[in-house]
């Protein structure tokens, strides 16, 4: 969607310093809801005032909306302004001040001000409302105060918010307001708010005249005509205005007000109080009249203050700060740089200036170190408990990093803790069944069951004791251990648990750890990768290694044996079995028994590849074996896939689809529960 006024602004001009309050990180509708009460807060004064000098697009679109609704009768050109202000979201950064200022100059350039004025003031009786209202009120109880206030505070706001801009106001004397801004749109829009304010907040009309300033920053006059309310004075409740009927001396005001200094015309220090006296001493008294004070004093704030009387004057409504700067002859003074935050008074009657402030200090280290102590704080000012409380705070400060301390090292101990037990249930883990491990580290006894229908796999090396006869021990030891790790890579993938290996002997077994209608399966086809796997290592002197394999299912009884070096053994007549059906196969061959075939035939989808035996090939010890034969597992072919694909194909294919068939048969019996 374009820009509603991209046919008059060109591409340039979008690229304004924003005039939308968000830039300032202020969210006032989010603040207001974690207050309770709605209660005034420093954030709604702020918000209050960037109303003034930078408000959003939704404040200036319902203000704009207000305007056309009002003047379009006598401006009609302004209905060519309405827009929607779901137009306007899709720019956070748009400049809408700017863009209205434009399009007013094509509607009629000589009523612009005129208008922006107005605009002006239906910003404040569109968003001057509820808490906003009560953050404009707060600033002063007649307008003169009004405009003070916003000199100070506003100076405080942009401290917090370390604006280093020009922007801001002077309140340089009675009825005159300065407003700095490199944005002429919010000046006349400004004289707008200032009537309106004065209307809706003191019930006064009061003439307002807005003239330019000269200089490289651009800055504006608001001159205020206000009317003074005349106050009858009885002649009992008269006071005097001479400074000699001030029943105070000097020395009793100095001692009163400890940190204050007079000054003349000429910056030249008249008076200091008791404080700064002892500070500057064998600097003060008969010669005081000489020192001027920007010898000792360095004026931090108000930003850029020139040090001439009359500007001076002109910011006495804004917050100073003042630092100490070493007199001359005491290169060593303790006290440079000693801060000191106050207010500068004029005082008409003596063409003079007066100071009053107290120390800006972090504790009663800053006291000490400065030269200070609690008695220079006079106990009318609250710099005392700023010190006092500092001081506690501090203190429970510290005692919070302590304790932070001691909690992070504890958290680091206590997750150093916990990686070495996943360390140790880890490696249990790989030694017994995770449900065995588990119950092992949790010091729980570990009684012996008997599981039925376990698929136990059990293998050797054709031929092992001839080929430990030719090779060295590191020769044996290397081949094994890279079989045996390509052999556990496999349990892992068949989910499948390693019992043991002695030598050549690779024992494996399913249905221990987990129970499942595919455990032969998984076995069988773990077999099938294991003499596959043969063919890629070779011997000592070349030739490929070749195993025998015997699978048996039977019911066994499992469990932990031994104290030092435990093992999880399996016990029982079909372990037995297992190893004979094992030891009565051929090199390179799979031997099966009955019971074996008999799982996997269940489930016809799956197609193993069997060859039958002779009867004399079956165990002696296997009982019941009577019209019973042994088969070889020749091979695996899945039914979806084309029998040119290698086994590793179908084998993965075959455990894809024993994963669904799983979770399917879960569902059911979910279901069915």
């Amino acid at each position: 969607m374009a820009c509603p006024f991209a046919k008059h602004v060109s591409g340039e001009q979008f690229q304004r310093q924003p005039s939308i309050a968000e830039a300032h990180n202020w969210n006032l509708d989010e603040d207001l809801s974690e207050i309770p009460g709605d209660a005034l807060t420093l954030t709604h004064l702020n918000a209050a005032i960037q109303l003034l000098t930078a408000p959003s697009i939704d404040n200036v679109h319902e203000a704009l909306m207000s305007l056309i609704g009002k003047y379009s009768n006598r401006w009609p050109g302004l209905s060519k302004l309405k827009s929607e202000r779901s137009e306007l979201s899709i720019y956070p950064h748009y400049d809408y001040l700017a863009d209205i200022q434009d399009n007013l100059t094509q509607i009629d350039e000589s009523a612009v001000s005129e208008i922006l004025v107005h605009l002006g003031e239906e910003l404040i009786q569109t968003a001057c409302v509820g808490v906003v209202e009560r953050a404009f009120k707060c600033l002063g109880s007649d307008l003169q105060e009004f405009l003070g206030s916003l000199d100070g505070v506003y100076d405080v706001l942009k401290l917090q918010e370390e604006d280093i801009s020009d922007t801001g106001f002077v309140c340089a004397g009675e009825g005159e307001l300065i407003f700095t801004s490199e944005r002429p749109v919010l000046a006349w829009m400004l004289l707008g708010c200032l009537r309106a304010l004065s209307r809706t907040l003191f019930g006064c009309e009061p003439d307002i005249e807005l003239e330019p300033l000269p200089g490289d920053t651009p800055r504006y006059r608001y001159l205020l005509r206000l009317d003074e309310p005349v106050v009858d004075v009885a002649p009992g409740d008269a006071v005097s205005g001479e400074a000699r009927d001030l029943k105070v001396s000097n020395r009793f005001f100095c001692d009163a007000f400890p940190w204050h200094f007079i000054m003349d015309e000429q910056l030249r220090l008249v008076q200091m109080g008791s404080a700064f006296s002892r500070l500057f001493k064998g600097h003060v008294g008969a010669g005081t009249a000489g020192l001027c004070a920007g010898t000792v004093f360095r004026f931090k704030r108000p930003r850029g203050l020139q040090l001439h009387f009359r500007e001076i004057v002109r910011r006495t409504n804004t917050p100073f700060m003042i630092s100490l700067r070493a007199p001359p002859g005491r290169p060593d003074f303790f006290a440079k740089g000693l801060e000191i935050k106050g207010q500068m008074v004029f005082c008409p009657e003596s063409n003079a200036l007066l100071f009053v402030g107290s120390p800006f200090l972090d504790g009663l280290e800053g006291l000490t170190c400065n030269g200070l102590f609690i008695s220079d704080i006079p106990l009318h000012d609250a710099t005392r408990e700023v010190i006092l409380v500092g001081e506690q705070a501090r203190a429970q400060d510290g005692l919070r990093r302590r304790m932070d301390k001691l909690k992070s090292s504890i958290e680091e101990a206590n997750a150093a803790v916990i990686k070495e037990r996943k360390k140790n249930v880890s490696l249990l883990q790989l030694i017994f069944p995770a449900e065995i491990a588990e119950r092992l580290w949790l010091g729980a006894q570990i009684d012996a069951k008997t599981y039925p229908e376990v698929t136990m796999l059990f293998s050797d090396i054709v031929g092992f004791t001839s080929i430990c006869s030719r090779a060295t021990p590191f020769m044996v030891i290397n081949m094994l251990e890279n079989l045996y790790k390509h052999f556990d890579e496999l349990c892992g993938f068949f989910d499948v648990y390693k019992v043991e290996t002695i030598g050549d002997a690779y024992c494996v077994a399913s249905g221990l750890h987990r129970a499942g209608n595919y455990d032969a399966h998984k076995v069988a086809w773990m077999a099938l990768r294991m003499i596959e796997t043969c063919t890629l290592y070779n011997t000592h002197d070349g030739q490929h290694i070749k195993m025998r394999i015997g699978i048996h299912t039977g019911t066994v009884l499992a469990g932990v044996v031994g104290r030092k070096m435990p093992r999880y053994c399996l016990f029982g007549h079909n372990v037995t079995i297992a190893n004979k059906f094992e030891s009565g196969s051929e090199a390179c061959k799979i031997n099966i028994s009955p019971t074996t075939r008999e799982w996997l035939v269940k489930q016809p989808d799956y197609g193993f590849q069997l060859d039958a035996r002779d009867a004399t090939c079956m165990p002696k010890e296997f009982t019941d074996s009577a019209g019973l034969t042994c088969y070889f597992l020749e091979g695996y072919k899945h039914p979806t896939l084309g029998n040119d694909r290698p086994l590793q194909e179908h084998i993965e294919e075959a455990m894809r689809q024993t994963l669904l068939d799983t979770a399917d048969t879960t569902i059911t019996v979910e279901v069915g529960q």
